[in-house]
């Protein structure tokens, strides 16, 4: 066995074997790429089941005010549906809700709510939408009886005394 120091030439080389190159490995370009665009789609399709599963549930005196209760975006607004408001065309029916002294009219495009009446608390899905008389609600469906798991959830929204909603423009409740 030689313990003789090595002597470098001038390209580097030791004298020693040549070195062997390690092979080169394979970048899994294909499969990066899947996987990216898998990402982003998955992302993508998340934010939107996210965006459209949040719609705020706002007072109509709340819109607003309230932060998310803004116009242009996904709502559901509470209210009671006002006494002579209701008028039908077709398949539209207009109407105005009011909550704590405050009124919103409504345009509601849909079918026949089985339930649906004046002096009830209603519960409206919909848009604001600017008109050129003010503010407008585009109504998409609407929900009129609370269950008692929503008077307990929500106290504050129905009458502790008649268990209705607030309805300061009807003479008379329904009975």
């Amino acid at each position: 066995m030689d313990l003789s120091p090595r002597t470098l030439t001038d390209d580097g080389d030791d004298g020693a074997t040549p070195p062997v190159e390690a092979p080169r490995r394979k970048r899994p370009w294909p499969a990066l790429a899947v996987l990216v665009v898998v990402l982003v789609v998955g992302g993508f399709a998340v934010s939107k089941f996210l965006s459209s599963a949040i719609d705020y549930y706002c007072n109509v005196d709340e819109i607003g005010h309230k932060s998310g209760c803004d116009a242009g975006r996904e709502l559901r607004i509470q209210g009671t549906v006002d006494e002579g408001s209701v008028s039908r065309d077709g398949d539209v029916t207009n109407f105005r809700i009011s909550f704590d002294g405050v009124t919103m009219p409504v345009r509601y495009q849909g079918g026949q709510v089985d339930l649906f009446q004046e002096c009830i608390p209603v519960v409206i899905h919909g848009k604001v939408v600017e008109s050129a008389s003010g503010q407008r609600f585009e109504g998409t469906e609407i929900e009129v009886k609370h269950s008692n798991e929503y008077e307990a959830d929500h106290p504050d929204r129905v009458d502790a005394d008649t268990g209705k909603a607030e309805s300061a423009a009807c003479s008379q409740q329904p009975a």
